[in-house]
């Protein structure tokens, strides 16, 4: 491909993303530009249009048109325990702190389809804190967090989601947190009372409030340095004293002007902890 129809590709790709933020709100502009290029190819593929320009056309014009391309910006890659070590390492290292707090909240970001929230429920719920905890579970996608909110999933994904548990330090069998139903398992409503789910944009929206513990994994690597930076602040703003942040495996604050904000508590599991403001370190 010539240096002029890269160019021309990328001020395509900059007109669309400034089209779709000012008709209908959702900015994907600091989103890293390869991965949404990447994407939009893979649209344009299955798509009518030829260029871009025609995609920034129907985008504008066609509510119907837009939404069956906003799947393409949230492509969600999750299963249940998935890494089962790092929920080891939520259940031996985080969760004895959690205990000492009599009600505690965690906001799940880019929960996807919901397998990780339920995956985190029913660590609390082995724990004895799942009745103490609220939980919210937030994504951009609406058909993601549908999915999330009837918490039904394959058989097939059940079966790798109980051998990922057992990976986990599991204390009995997954099949205490679902009812099977046809072909498919609905988790328990034991879990499922306890977790909100809602739209939220990390590009946009504001603090949840005091958590205790955060996690986003596997989300900011489609962000660019900006964005990045940006939503690791909100993520400090939106701890509690002494809160954690669970990134995800290709994750790391490590040469990130955000490395000050959050101190290391497992860096395998990628692991953190909020630290206290630079005025009170620097008077400590």
């Amino acid at each position: 491909m010539s240096e002029t129809t890269n160019e021309v590709r990328g001020i395509e790709i900059a007109l669309l993303l400034e089209g779709i933020y000012r008709r209908y709100g959702y900015d994907f502009r600091d989103y890293a530009r390869c991965s949404i290029q990447r994407r939009l190819e893979q649209f344009l593929e299955q798509s009518s249009c030829s260029t871009f320009s025609e995609v920034t056309s129907r985008v504008l014009r066609d509510v119907a048109f837009f939404h069956g391309l906003l799947p393409y910006f949230s492509v969600s890659f999750t299963s249940l325990f998935r890494e089962p070590s790092v929920f080891r390492a939520l259940r031996d290292e985080i969760l004895p702190v959690l205990r000492t707090w009599p009600y505690f909240k965690i906001w799940h970001a880019g929960c996807a389809t919901g397998e990780e929230v339920y995956s985190l429920a029913i660590l609390l719920r082995e724990a004895g804190l799942l009745e103490r905890a609220t939980i919210f579970a937030t994504d951009i996608s609406r058909p993601a967090l549908d999915t999330a909110r009837e918490g039904v999933y394959s058989l097939e994904a059940i079966r790798r989601g109980g051998a990922a548990y057992q990976e986990a330090g599991g204390q009995g069998s997954l099949s205490e947190h679902y009812h099977a139903r046809y072909n498919a398992a609905v988790m328990a409503p034991a879990l499922r009372r306890k977790i909100t789910f809602a739209r939220h944009n990390l590009a946009m929206d504001s603090s949840f409030g005091e958590m205790q513990l955060i996690l986003c994994r596997n989300v900011l690597i489609y962000f660019n340095q900006e964005l990045h930076q940006r939503t690791l602040e909100l993520f400090w703003e939106s701890l509690d004293r002494g809160g954690f942040l669970c990134l995800g495996d290709k994750e790391s604050l490590g040469f990130s002007a955000a490395d000050s904000l959050f101190t290391e508590v497992n860096a395998m599991a990628r692991i953190y902890k909020k630290a206290p403001p630079a005025v009170e370190r620097t008077s400590l």
